[in-house]
């Protein structure tokens, strides 16, 4: 199953058996065998290159999640090795670069043993890879569909007014979400979680700017900070340096809803729930230490007050 996978992974009998470090020929009887066991062919050997059939497609899914279900098997007979082993983790572009520079060092002193394959996605194609039993758990934020799953909290993530300084909000201490009710916020384009997100945030009260769309959120802060509008930053990036070398006015909520939630998810079937409880609580500390008990502004080392 194995072999199948990575084939159906490389396209590519050469790059697969490279990849399990085996001869061509030895993991090309091997699938014939896998063939001949479900009594179907799942490579169309026809052409140049490796193509699935109907039934390959059909069945790669089901293998996926056999092998996580083996895998995870491993972790039973020795209930003590917490966050060891390889683990497949999908982080949103909203999280990644902001959370893991922080959390990856601890995480590696902390648990040697664990070797952490990292992907960045969008939720969507991350939670559908997840229940396909091609990754094993994605760091999320809520709201957003993650029913059949299990989840664990790491914490809140406080949204941030940013603008000019000539914007008339600029010079407030705090805002509530009535405040921004007629301003039209400067948002990722579709597909983009955060967007949805922002617009949860803030009581869906704003409205979107349908004429200028970012792909990210460093050009999301570009454009605000070229005077092309206004919008909501995640606290999480902006302590992570997404801000840096610009003159914006960062403003906090006094209202706790202006936040979003980030979540670890995995499959309920999953028999390492445990280790990614105990993956969730570590995160979490790196989430709180970028999170104060309540609105206040500061200024940054970049000379930005908020």
């Amino acid at each position: 199953m194995q072999y199948f996978v990575a084939l159906a992974d490389k396209r590519s009998f050469s790059k697969a058996a490279a990849q399990c470090h085996v001869t061509q020929s030895t993991l090309s009887a091997a699938i014939r065998a896998f063939e001949e066991a479900l009594d179907s062919e799942l490579v169309d050997r026809s052409g140049r290159g490796v193509v699935l059939t109907e039934a390959g497609e059909a069945v790669l899914d089901r293998v996926r999640l056999l092998l996580a279900d083996v895998e995870a098997l491993a972790g039973v007979a020795k209930p003590a090795a917490l966050l060891a082993g390889k683990m497949r983790l999908g982080v949103i572009p909203s999280i990644a670069p902001f959370l893991l520079p922080r959390a990856l060092p601890s995480l590696r002193a902390s648990f040697p043993d664990l070797k952490l394959l990292l992907r960045e996605g969008l939720t969507r194609t991350l939670v559908e890879d997840l229940r396909a039993g091609r990754i094993d758990a994605v760091l999320v934020a809520h709201p957003y569909g993650t029913e059949g799953l299990e989840t664990a909290s790491v914490g809140f993530d406080r949204f941030l007014f940013a603008a000019s300084r000539r914007h008339p909000l600029a010079r407030r201490n705090s805002l509530c979400r009535a405040d921004i009710a007629e301003e039209s916020l400067l948002l990722l384009e579709d597909g983009h979680c955060l967007r949805q997100h922002v617009l949860a945030a803030t009581g869906a009260q704003p409205r979107a700017r349908d004429d200028i769309e970012a792909s990210s959120l460093t050009t999301l802060v570009q454009m605000v900070d070229n005077g092309f509008g206004v919008t909501l930053l995640p606290r999480i990036a902006v302590d992570g340096g997404i801000t840096a070398g610009t003159d914006l006015a960062l403003v906090p909520f006094e209202d706790e809803r202006a936040a979003r939630e980030l979540v670890l998810a995995w499959r309920k079937r999953s028999n390492r729930g445990e280790e990614f409880r105990v993956l969730a609580r570590h995160l979490a500390q790196f989430v709180e230490a970028v999170e104060p008990d309540g609105p206040e502004r500061r200024t940054s080392p970049h000379g930005i007050a908020f």
